[in-house]
């Protein structure tokens, strides 16, 4: 969706009703949907490892269901944006608290299910020091309006593009974590040259980023993980781990603690895809080979 299109969305939306906003996003996800197959092909190999048990016109119908969930996000971010009318509940806050309140500071690892914007508006809302690494995609409009407007609610923003991968911007969050800040960054997607680590999910490989996990280890902060999904109109609910350190005895320990930590972050999330199926809004490739019992 390009720029000038989506705020003429908006400035209608605004002027006649939510209606139209609701209405234009539904050709939108049905466009996409039905022109871009090698998008659609990469959700349905998801609902296939999710669902290995139903045929073909299911998985077909879970990716439609998928596109068009993710319509929500944008109608939910802009009543948020527009009338501050999102109603977000939390549970296990009370965790990242206790860290920020021991000047530890925290990373808190998000995931594309439910609404990141509306995850990162809240961890800000509470007036903590925050840093959030973002994946910055070449000609993308309305994600970089969404990152200004985030930046000014005071969020520090950290931009990562497809060809760069710089030590400094590791240096910089090692740095504001020992400040006692709050690091955020997306456990399920990797950008650029990023290092990863290979982890089990839903039956099969995936490569995750290893940047929280080496921040975790580095700094000595907790590393704490934050999902946010849909429970009806307007309202959502948002979850937050008991921290835990990635710690190792020697340095060739390391590469162990940095998977062991990646693959229970897997497994959280693997969890959470399967009792909200249709809200991870994922649609790059991400399933590897599948593992088998040798593999084991």
């Amino acid at each position: 969706m390009r720029k000038y299109s989506y705020r003429i969305a908006l400035y209608l939306s605004n002027h006649i009703g939510v209606w139209f906003f609701t209405v234009f996003s539904w050709f939108v996800a049905s466009g996409y949907f039905l022109f871009f197959p090698g998008r659609v092909a990469g959700s349905l190999k998801f609902y296939k490892a999710l669902f290995p048990e139903r045929g073909g016109l299911y998985h077909l119908y879970c990716v439609w269901r998928q596109y068009h969930g993710f319509t929500d996000v944008f109608l939910d971010r802009f009543l948020y944006s527009a009338k501050d009318s999102v109603e977000i509940t939390r549970e296990g806050w009370e965790h990242l608290d206790c860290a920020m309140a021991e000047k530890k500071g925290a990373i808190v690892v998000m995931s594309h299910i439910g609404n990141w914007e509306l995850a990162a508006r809240k961890l800000s809302s509470k007036g903590l020091p925050i840093m959030l690494y973002l994946g910055e995609k070449h000609k993308e409009q309305i994600e970089r309006m969404q990152k200004e407007e985030i930046a000014g609610s005071g969020v520090k923003i950290v931009t990562t593009s497809v060809e760069d991968s710089s030590p400094f911007a590791v240096i910089e969050g090692l740095n504001f974590l020992r400040q006692g800040g709050i690091v955020s960054l997306t456990g399920d997607r990797l950008w650029g040259e990023q290092r990863s680590v290979t982890v089990r999910f839903l039956g099969h490989e995936v490569r995750l980023p290893d940047i929280p996990h080496v921040f975790a280890m580095m700094s000595g902060a907790p590393l704490f993980t934050f999902f946010i999904f849909r429970t009806g109109p307007q309202k959502y609910h948002v979850t937050m781990s008991r921290g835990r350190e990635v710690k190792a005895a020697t340095r060739s320990d390391r590469g162990h603690a940095i998977r062991e930590s990646a693959q229970a972050y897997a497994d959280e999330l693997e969890r959470m895809v399967r009792r909200h199926p249709f809200e991870w809004y994922h649609f790059e490739p991400f399933l590897g080979d599948r593992i088998t019992e040798k593999d084991k």
